[in-house]
């Protein structure tokens, strides 16, 4: 038996976002709207809606929903950003940024990831501002620098100054930092002269690869 997806939206929207603290509607409508089941193995959909990361192979997950309505909301997109989004995994999280943003660039280290997260893309219709690149992401993109939002999809031991020098001033850049087991979702907002910081939550992620990753 198919499950009824728009029905599992909702009740994802309702129960595990709305109810727990994401209150930027433009958030919610991206995760009303986008499938997420297409961005997940089919082998493993019926997991698609639980409040929990999924493995998608390579050593790699797509994050819980909530995380990934939290990091999109504390971006604070308003529709006419150039975002970055940092280890593309299946292609969810850059379609959710590509609903809320004016352009996306997405970059994933793993080839067979950013080969099936273009085709997820394709396939569900939210290739048309999002652009996938097989890359370092932990150094950034500095071809399309300097961007209005940077979004990384997995854990790095500090804050890559690289990503940091690639914001706008006043521009943000959310990313998990700690250890490869804990770690915060920091917040980070470029000001003309440094930066500040603050923590979104406690959170756990894969760990991010790369020259300023975990070797």
């Amino acid at each position: 038996m198919i499950p009824d997806w728009a029905c599992e939206r909702r009740r994802m929207v309702e129960e595990q976002l709305r109810r727990r603290g994401i209150k930027d509607e433009r958030v919610l409508a991206a995760m009303l709207e986008i499938p997420r089941q297409e961005f997940v193995p089919v082998e493993l959909r019926v997991l698609s809606y639980q409040d929990d990361p999924i493995d998608i192979g390579c050593g790699q997950t797509i994050s819980q929903p909530y995380m990934t309505a939290l990091m999109a909301q504390s971006l604070e997109l308003r529709g006419t950003e150039t975002i970055l989004d940092v280890g593309t995994g299946s292609g969810y999280g850059a379609a959710v940024l590509g609903a809320l943003g004016a352009r996306v660039i997405s970059i994933e280290l793993v080839p067979n990831l950013a080969e099936w997260a273009s085709r997820n893309l394709e396939r569900t219709g939210r290739a048309g501002n999002v652009q996938v690149i097989t890359g370092d992401g932990s150094v950034g993109y500095p071809q399309a620098a300097p961007y209005d939002a940077i979004t990384v999809g997995a854990a790095a031991p500090e804050v890559p100054a690289a990503l940091v020098d690639q914001l706008r001033v006043s521009s943000r850049l959310v990313i998990p930092v700690g250890t490869r087991q804990d770690q915060s979702l920091m917040i980070i907002t470029r000001k003309r002269v440094g930066k500040k910081t603050r923590v979104g939550t406690q959170c756990r992620f894969v760990p991010l690869r790369g020259a300023e990753g975990w070797r």
